[in-house]
């Protein structure tokens, strides 16, 4: 008993540094989530232009909180690092938004809305980390869960195309049709992949049965 507890407390510090880490990483990630639209929106050209336009929908910020809950295996850890990488995203965001305003706008105003979208992004970053965190889930089980962020990313922009393209710059038109389409690739790559997957399990337990008999 004593081994496995000298053990246990030997792991700890090693257990607690990773996680700090892991947090830092998560929290530095979201900061460059939150500023790629907006520093790629101050310069002129077609491919910034197309990375602001794309950085400043929400699918992006669904991607990142589902990618943090799917490196975790922990979903309490899943949404909270989630959270507070969406929410350090969004700090990220206005700040420099307010330190360098559009042409023609001014700054300020920028603590309302650090708060309101703060909070949101971290209500909002929980359950699709947790999301992310179930698509683990191997086979048919997780096949939902994968598709999210595809989903939203069509629905996102096929109605930004149907509602706002009127009077929009080609770039603007054209990188959410690409993002539309793109989410139609990876949704079907992510179901080939899983019914492919599911097949050849499904013929790998009948060759057993048949060897077997």
């Amino acid at each position: 008993m004593r081994s496995v507890g000298a053990g246990w407390l030997s792991r700890g510090p090693g257990i607690v540094r990773g996680r700090v880490v892991s947090s830092v990483v998560v929290i530095g990630l979201g900061v460059v989530l939150g500023l790629v639209g907006p520093v790629a929106g101050k310069f002129d050209n077609g491919v910034c232009g197309a990375l602001s336009v794309a950085f400043s929908g929400g699918w992006p910020w669904a991607c990142f909180a589902f990618l943090v809950g799917l490196s975790r295996t922990s979903k309490a850890e899943a949404a909270l690092l989630a959270s507070f990488g969406l929410a350090a995203g969004v700090v990220a965001y206005y700040l420099f938004k307010d330190a360098y305003p559009a042409r023609g706008g001014v700054g300020g105003g920028v603590s309302s809305k650090v708060l309101t979208w703060g909070v949101a992004a971290f209500l909002f970053g929980a359950p699709v980390g947790v999301v992310g965190n179930l698509a683990r889930t191997p086979g048919l089980g997780g096949l939902f869960f994968r598709l999210l962020v595809p989903l939203i990313a069509w629905f996102e922009t096929s109605q930004r195309l149907r509602m706002e393209a009127e009077g929009q710059s080609a770039v603007v038109q054209g990188t959410w049709a690409v993002v539309r389409v793109g989410a139609w690739l990876v949704a079907a790559l992510l179901v080939g992949h899983t019914v492919w997957g599911w097949w050849r399990g499904r013929s790998g337990r009948a060759d057993a049965s048949a060897r077997g008999l």
